[in-house]
């Protein structure tokens, strides 16, 4: 490029890299390799997610604060979680940040014996600071208990035909009678939830959560339709105590293993991930004027194209005037000819055969090197 032509403006607005690098950081890692070449380029940031893991990650990347508190993980260990407030007050949780697939500990705790309840007890802590707009990110969790566990967070008690409390655990919710929600928060009924998911699967039966997401999470073959019975009994007695006849057939009640259920019955607003990061970290503002826009996440294929945080980012990029391009992990070959009718370019890090544990350690030096190829294959013809 000369030196008198017009600085370009460049966006760079990835998803994490689940494993090696958040969003940010991947962020960084472009622009890096961008500035190699272009060193008067206009590189504006804007990390990316799509309600799972790194949420918290790319909303913060705007500004706010975010607060640690232990809370209870999926098994009845405690976990070091947070919650975050942006700059107009707005409070964020992650569902993974509390209940993660990737949690170890959680994860030797078996499946019918997970809850959310932690993320009820991180609601009830970010209330306390005011908020009255919560954005809840519901990917990557590893709970599969209809979100009863996020109610008896905030406050409602399951009893059975005895009074007695009943735990909130898939292995325990066919034994519920009753909910009691005298206890419930009484904030909640002045506070906005959004939650922010891509999931469109109601609560119970074969596209529900018990045997369309359970199994990754540990829930057996033979599992699969005695919890799913005795998510939709403790579903029945959620219906009477809120009033809410629909609630597990609404689109997204599946998700994050029922949590969406529970978030139906308080009246939550549903939304894509991803538009709702767009909107709060200023993606379509700056692709005002940009001519190139560079997303990405640690592996693309043809779910890619179905929503997730790069097609989000690509469509804000052409409808804005700009052009977008793939930079990834790994790119699915098979996934390669519908990429490339919405990517201009799609791009891996890797050119040949590496170890995991390289790929991982190099990440951000790969990241760097490839949007360094990017950027001289885009411009340098044009001096």
């Amino acid at each position: 490029m000369s030196s008198n032509a017009q600085a370009p403006i460049i966006v760079i607005a990835p998803d994490s890299f689940k494993g090696s690098l958040s969003a940010p950081e991947v962020a960084q890692a472009i622009a890096s390799g961008i500035a190699r070449v272009l060193p008067q380029a206009d590189l504006r940031l804007r990390p990316m997610a799509d309600g799972g893991e790194g949420t918290l990650d790319a909303l913060l990347s705007a500004g706010g604060r975010r607060v640690p508190l232990s809370v209870r993980g999926a098994g009845k260990a405690s976990v070091m979680a947070e919650y975050g407030v942006m700059p107009d007050g707005t409070g964020v949780l992650e569902s993974a940040n509390v209940v993660s697939i990737t949690d170890p500990v959680g994860m030797q705790t078996p499946v019918a014996e997970r809850s959310t309840v932690g993320l009820g007890e991180l609601l009830r802590a970010l209330l306390d600071t005011g908020a009255r707009r919560v954005l809840i990110g519901l990917g990557g969790s590893s709970t599969n208990d209809g979100g009863a566990g996020l109610l008896v967070g905030l406050g409602a008690r399951l009893l059975d035909d005895t009074g007695a409390e009943v735990q909130p655990v898939p292995a325990a919710l066919h034994r519920v009678a009753s909910i009691d929600l005298n206890g419930l928060d009484a904030r909640l009924k002045d506070c906005e939830l959004v939650a922010m998911s891509d999931v469109n699967n109601p609560l119970n039966g074969t596209q529900g959560a018990t045997a369309i997401f359970g199994p990754q999470k540990g829930v057996s073959e033979a599992q699969v339709e005695p919890l799913d019975r005795a998510i939709a009994h403790f579903a029945g007695h959620a219906h009477r105590a809120f009033n809410a006849s629909e609630a597990a057939s609404r689109a997204g009640a599946g998700a994050a293993g029922g949590l969406g259920f529970a978030l139906h019955l308080l009246g939550a607003q549903f939304r894509s991930g991803a538009e709702v990061v767009a909107e709060r970290v200023g993606l379509p503002q700056a692709v005002d004027g940009a001519d190139w826009l560079i997303t990405g996440e640690g592996r693309s294929d043809g779910q890619t194209l179905s929503g997730k945080t790069p097609m989000i980012a690509a469509q804000v990029a052409i409808k804005g005037g700009a052009t977008a391009s793939l930079l990834s992990g790994a790119i699915d070959r098979g996934a390669l000819e519908s990429l490339s009718r919405v990517f201009s370019g799609c791009f891996s890090l890797t050119f040949g055969p590496t170890t995991l544990e390289k790929a991982i350690a190099d990440a951000a030096g790969l990241l760097a090197d490839s949007a360094e190829q990017m950027a001289r294959l885009r411009y340098t013809h044009k001096g």
